[in-house]
Parts: C-alpha cells; sequence; structure tokens
C-alpha cells in the first residue's frame, strides 16, 4: 500500500527545529563542537518547590484517573488569583479560564473552533510558526501581518485592508514578542481592542513571556484593557516563567465564549492535563515570586553578554526588554538562511534564521539565551572571530 498524506500535511513547510536538528547532527558526525542558541529551552532546572509538589501529588491515587477536560477547579482558581494579583484582572475561573497541556497545545487548537473553511484568520509575521499552521489545519486562509523594524516590530493595525479586516475571524498577536523581543505599549493594545471590537475578531494573544523581563519593566496583560475580555483570549504557559518547557502545563483565560470553544475542541480531543502535573502548577502560581527575580538576573546577565558580543562583531540589534531571546541583523549580503548555515558550519553556532518564523524576518536570525553563562561567554568569542 501507498500511503500517501493529507493536503494539509504534504503542504507543510519543514517544521523549522527539525530541519537545523538535522544540520547539528551532520556537524557533530564530523566532530564540531556545538553551541546551541537555537531553541528557547531554559537550562536553568525547575524549582524544588514545584517537583516536590508534583512528588507529593504523584503519591495520591486520586490524580492517576482521568482528569477533568477544563482542569481541575482548584488550577484554574489559582490561575485567577495569579491574574488579579499580576494584572488585576478579575476571571471566573469556572468559565472564563481553562487548563492547556502546554499553550502551543491550546493555540493550535482555538482555529478548530473559530474558523470554518475559507475564513481569513490573521497572524503576525515573523512569528510563532504554530499560527498560520494551525490555522491551515481548520481550513482557514493564513494572512500575514507584518512585523517591521520601523515600526517598533508592532503590526500596523490600518496597513490591514478593510476586505481582509471584514472577512477576519481571529488574530494571533504575541507580546512580548518571539522572536523579535519587541514589546507593546498601552496604546497599541487600546487600538487592539478597537480592532476585535469594530470587526467582530477575535484577539487571541500569546503571553508566554510576560514574566521574562528587564530593567523594571513589567509586561501587560491584554486582558488589562478596557473591553479586552469582550473580544480576547490570552495564552499563558508555566514553561517559561518557571522553567517547565516538558511539563506540558499551561492555561487560556479570557472571554467566556471563546474559553468555551477552545474547551469543546479539548473534550474532543484530549483528556486534559495531568492532575499531578496542574497540582504543581498550583504551587507555582501561588508562589510565582519565588526565585523568579534569581532567574531572570541569569537571563539578564547572559543577555548583556551577548549584546556586547554583537556589539563588537559590528551586528545591529535592539536590546531586549523582555523575552529571553535576541533578534539581531545579519551581515549585508547574506540572506537569513546562509548567514545561520555558514556560523554553523563554520564556528558550530547554531542560531534560527529569521526567515523560520516567516518571510519578513528576512535579514534578521535569533538566538536563546537558555544554555550556561559559559557557553553564552564561548559562542561570543566565536562569533566575534567569525568573518563575514
Amino acid at each position: 500500500m501507498d500511503v500517501m498524506w493529507a493536503k494539509r500535511i504534504a503542504d507543510l513547510p519543514p517544521y523549522l527545529f527539525a530541519e537545523i536538528d538535522a544540520k547539528k547532527n551532520e556537524m557533530r558526525a564530523k566532530g564540531m563542537e556545538i553551541i546551541d542558541l537555537g531553541v528557547g529551552d531554559p537550562d536553568i532546572p525547575t524549582p524544588d518547590f514545584i517537583i516536590e509538589a508534583l512528588k507529593r501529588a504523584v503519591d495520591d491515587s486520586r490524580n492517576h484517573r482521568y482528569p477533568s477536560y477544563e482542569g481541575m477547579p482548584a488550577y484554574r482558581e489559582a490561575v485567577a488569583a495569579w491574574y488579579k494579583e499580576r494584572f488585576d484582572v478579575s476571571l471566573n475561573p469556572a468559565s472564563e479560564a481553562v487548563a492547556l497541556i502546554g499553550s502551543k497545545e491550546g493555540i493550535a487548537h482555538t482555529p478548530l473552533a473559530f474558523l470554518d473553511p475559507g475564513d481569513i484568520g490573521l497572524y503576525t509575521d515573523p512569528g510563532y510558526p504554530v499560527y498560520p499552521t494551525s490555522i491551515s489545519f481548520a481550513g482557514g486562509i493564513p494572512y500575514a501581518v507584518p512585523l517591521l523594524k520601523e515600526n517598533g516590530f508592532l503590526p500596523d493595525l490600518d496597513s490591514i485592508p478593510e476586505d481582509i479586516k471584514r472577512k477576519a475571524k481571529i488574530f494571533f498577536v504575541n507580546y512580548p514578542n518571539n522572536p523579535t523581543t519587541a514589546v507593546a505599549d498601552a496604546d497599541f493594545y487600546k487600538k487592539l481592542v478597537e480592532l476585535g471590537q469594530k470587526y467582530d475578531i477575535l484577539i487571541c494573544h500569546d503571553a508566554a513571556y510576560t514574566e521574562i523581563a528587564y530593567d523594571g519593566y513589567e509586561p501587560f496583560s491584554f486582558l488589562q484593557f478596557d473591553g479586552a475580555k469582550e473580544v480576547g483570549i490570552e495564552f499563558h504557559s508555566l514553561s517559561k516563567t518557571f522553567n517547565m518547557t516538558g511539563w506540558r502545563i499551561g492555561f487560556a483565560v479570557g472571554n467566556a465564549k471563546a474559553v468555551g470553544g477552545l474547551g469543546k475542541i479539548k473534550t474532543n480531543i484530549d483528556s486534559g492535563a495531568f492532575q499531578a502535573v496542574q497540582a504543581a502548577g498550583i504551587e507555582a502560581l501561588k508562589n510565582y515570586k519565588l526565585g523568579l527575580e534569581d532567574r531572570k538576573k541569569i537571563f539578564e546577565q547572559r543577555r548583556d553578554i551577548f549584546c556586547k558580543g554583537l556589539d563588537e562583531a559590528g551586528l545591529k540589534y535592539t536590546k531586549p526588554k523582555a523575552t529571553f531571546y535576541i533578534w539581531f541583523e545579519v551581515p549585508e549580503g547574506l540572506t537569513s538562511k546562509e548567514f545561520s548555515t555558514r556560523l554553523l558550519t563554520e564556528t558550530g553556532i547554531v542560531v534560527t534564521p529569521g526567515t523560520g518564523f516567516g518571510k519578513y524576518g528576512e535579514g534578521y536570525a535569533r538566538i536563546s539565551t537558555t544554555i550556561s553563562t559559559d557557553k553564552i561567554i564561548y559562542a561570543v568569542e566565536r562569533l566575534k572571530e567569525a568573518r563575514f
């Protein structure tokens, strides 16, 4: 039997990090030492108090059964309490919060709840590759809204054509932004609310990096702004805040109908997050400040080391206020992919080409500061010795 892929799979571009992994393995086979600055997977261990909470919960046999689809009431209550403390946003945990198996899962499933075939889904480009992929999987038409340097890597909402805005049903937005590290101000969020209200567009705000910020800056939640809850849903992950990437636990909050729609998809696709992990998530959210500043200081130190290296290498960038990424311009005369390939083959440094995040990422590369500080220092020395 000749097994044939569905068109939705056949049309997919290769997943960015799988392609990079193949090149890394090729260079390792040739004996090169690799310094991987490609993936945002924190090297700092999950805090002990969260691990201990998991151990206690694993020993409780009540957590060995199927969990509830929407998440344990206690977990959703912890989410609501955290939102109130952190953003002064009031949520009804029963109807305005749902547990996710990581925010990626929730983002990927959302278009299934709100797009019919042929509907337009807006997303920012460059951006998380899951946005356009999930729109396509739902039968929607992805429409890229560019993030340009001259606009501070914020989407120019007024430049979206009128007919596109009238046909659009959802809009994926992400601040603090991956990959550009840009942050959004209050005026932008207010305009985003107005866009949702005027055109009946569900604003899907990916807020995974709100807790990784520096120099006294505190990122907003989209839901802090008047009218946002009427038009929006916000995704959050414990992965970045608590170094829990492998635990696969997150949540979505906001408009009750939007949260309910996502929840309905989940009841038909998955059986919820393991309750012991939810119990650990409760402990994390209740004590979210515990050790957070120390973790941020490590990422801040690494940011400063790499930015100094970029200065010395003559590469342009904007110093990040948030996230653990650095987005910088590649040398003139090279495409993003050419630069990242040459850097890997000549120095062993892995960076992510900007085009891996969309066509408007051309001319840029992204690094992640989620490896040891010693390796960051070593990478900087190699970068400065490179000739482009």
